[in-house]
């Protein structure tokens, strides 16, 4: 009997992303700068529903939508463009749609192992408290096969309940801005499958001082521990089958790191989904991740299996053909149709000269 279970179930906050690049410098007090580039979309949650169905994974999401231009336009993308199901989700009424403008600036002095600068996000949105909590919308959890969590520092009920009726969940998590960074958080691991935080949260939160001591400490809590590390790559563990893996990263030309988290965790439940070793969906995630921080971040940046296909087909160092050539046998005879990214304007040429845009608008 075929199993019609959602793939990923997922739920959080929703934010209509801004996301403008190229800026080579933050702005300072008074100063006007201009960008090389704009994108936007769907973003928070739908960063990881985006890139989860662009893997082919039945997807069900539960946030809330504004009634207002930007909630009608995130649910057209997700449910329209991106076959992401919304019978979970709710549109409130009143409710201004949470908004962020992402300004995406080179790091000073930071470089990845392979020479890449790494990226700061500089972020401002404008938002209010959703009407209704994940425990509202989940209610009774659909039965799924893996939920994608963020946890916090309160416990979410729906959690606990997805957890007793088989659903195995993948759970990362965020900065802790008081910095007191709680042990008590990690009593939730009981729960999952699978935790995924990047390294600077794992060594907080496990008191550690490299990624490779806090993935120890996580592996005696949790069935399958990964570290992300951004420009360097991951390591992982997976207690079930023995294994343990450390990949590097793709040295990219970096655009915008916005939501590449979240497509490496999306990319890492779709292999595990597959059954590959691990090895393998480190590295399948890696790369899924590399592939979206050259685009405008976001939801739309997920690169699906249609890029996944596009960059194997026209990779030819040696060195990456042998460490991906596993790819030859996973993905998919049919990848679909290309993966639409978010609307970018650039300017048609250089800033204009003369009088700054803001007297003239005086």
């Amino acid at each position: 009997m075929d199993d019609d279970r959602p793939d990923v179930l997922l739920t959080g906050l929703l934010f209509y992303d801004l996301v403008l690049t190229g800026l080579g410098k933050p702005p300072t007090p008074g100063e006007e700068i201009w960008t090389r580039g704009m994108g936007c979309g769907p973003g928070g949650i739908a960063n990881l529903a985006v890139a989860a169905a662009r893997f082919g994974l039945r997807t069900s999401l539960a946030t809330v939508f504004g009634d207002d231009l930007y909630g009608e336009y995130c649910r057209d993308v997700l449910c329209d463009q991106e076959d992401i199901d919304l019978s979970l989700s709710r549109t409130a009424d009143g409710w201004p749609t949470p908004v962020t403008v992402s300004l995406a600036l080179p790091h000073p002095r930071l470089r990845s192992s392979g020479g890449t600068p790494i990226h700061d996000r500089a972020l401002v949105t404008h938002g209010q408290e959703p009407p209704y909590s994940q425990d509202v919308l989940m209610g009774d959890p659909p039965e799924a096969r893996t939920a994608l969590v963020h946890i916090e520092a309160e416990p979410r009920e729906w959690l606990a309940k997805a957890a007793a009726n088989g659903t195995q969940i993948y759970a990362d998590v965020g900065w802790d801005p008081s910095q007191q960074w709680s042990t008590d958080l990690l009593d939730q691991l009981s729960l999952c499958h699978a935790f995924l935080p990047n390294e600077t949260e794992a060594m907080a939160y496990t008191r550690t001082d490299s990624a490779v001591a806090a993935l120890g400490t996580l592996s005696e809590l949790v069935p399958v521990a990964v570290v992300t590390r951004g420009g360097d790559g991951a390591v992982a563990v997976d207690q079930i089958t023995g294994e343990y893996a450390e990949v590097p990263a793709l040295d990219v030309d970096v655009l915008d790191p916005t939501g590449a988290g979240d497509v490496f965790g999306a990319s890492f439940v779709a292999a595990s989904l597959g059954g590959w070793p691990l090895e393998e969906r480190l590295r399948f995630a890696v790369l899924a991740a590399g592939l979206s921080v050259q685009h405008h971040g976001g939801a739309l940046a997920a690169p699906g299996w249609y890029g996944v296909d596009h960059w194997w087909r026209s990779a030819e160092d040696p060195g990456l053909r042998r460490a991906y050539g596993f790819l030859e046998h996973r993905i998919p005879a049919d990848v679909g149709p290309p993966v639409r990214h978010a609307p970018v304007t650039p300017p048609a040429g250089p800033p204009p000269v003369g009088p700054r845009a803001s007297e003239r608008r005086h």
